[in-house]
């Protein structure tokens, strides 16, 4: 927790600053039941998921109204942290594997995430539209894009215009030229000082 108020902690508010507290309790009874985060990786919990999904709120602040698609969310990253951050935007995390889901729906309701709507499917058939696509190293870029490009709007509906806004690691130069389009790439470590994100990176395409 000392995490996000070190990065984060002058525009948080007490509802904020609760929300991220419980996380941990809430995730360790979870992830006794259902694994969803390695038990390895569970004492970097703040800084290997909470703040590693907070690096997209400081690269795009999202308004009130956007909608927001998680893709292959997992146990709610980077959904979960983004709702909490920016409360007046809807997230929708999508997952294909059902006991994820149920994990994060149960921490969303006791967090009383409101604006968090977890879905057990596969994004390619979700009805509707969305501003922007979020995720977390889930597929490749062109596979993500077939998945979700048609999906998202034009338009502007944060700090960034609409997109896909991917947290990634490693060598990208490859992967990246073969999806075709012309992304920006920026270090995670612009934002944060810890040693874990020098290799971590968000790429961006804008719609």
């Amino acid at each position: 927790m000392e995490l996000i108020e070190k990065y984060f902690g002058e525009s948080l508010s007490p509802l904020q600053r609760e929300r991220f507290a419980a996380l941990r309790e809430l995730y360790a009874q979870w992830n006794a039941k259902i694994n969803v985060i390695s038990r390895k990786d569970f004492d970097s919990l703040y800084l290997k998921h909470v703040l590693h999904s907070l690096a997209i709120a400081k690269l795009c602040s999202f308004e009130a109204g956007a909608r927001i698609c998680d893709v292959g969310t997992g146990g709610g990253f980077p959904a979960v942290p983004l709702a909490i951050m920016f409360p007046q935007a809807h997230f929708t995390a999508v997952d294909s594997i059902g006991k994820k889901i149920t994990v994060v729906r149960e921490v969303g309701a006791a967090l009383g995430l409101e604006n968090l709507t977890p879905v057990n499917g596969r994004v390619e058939a979700l009805p509707g539209r969305f501003d922007y696509a979020v995720s977390r190293a889930v597929t490749d870029m062109s596979e993500l894009m077939r998945w979700v490009w048609g999906k998202i709007e034009r338009g502007q509906r944060g700090s960034l215009p609409n997109g896909i806004i991917v947290l990634k690691g490693g060598q990208l130069a490859e992967e990246l030229a073969a999806a075709g389009k012309k992304f920006s790439v920026f270090e995670i470590s612009q934002f944060f000082e810890e040693e874990f994100f020098d290799t971590k990176k968000i790429v961006y395409l804008a719609k």
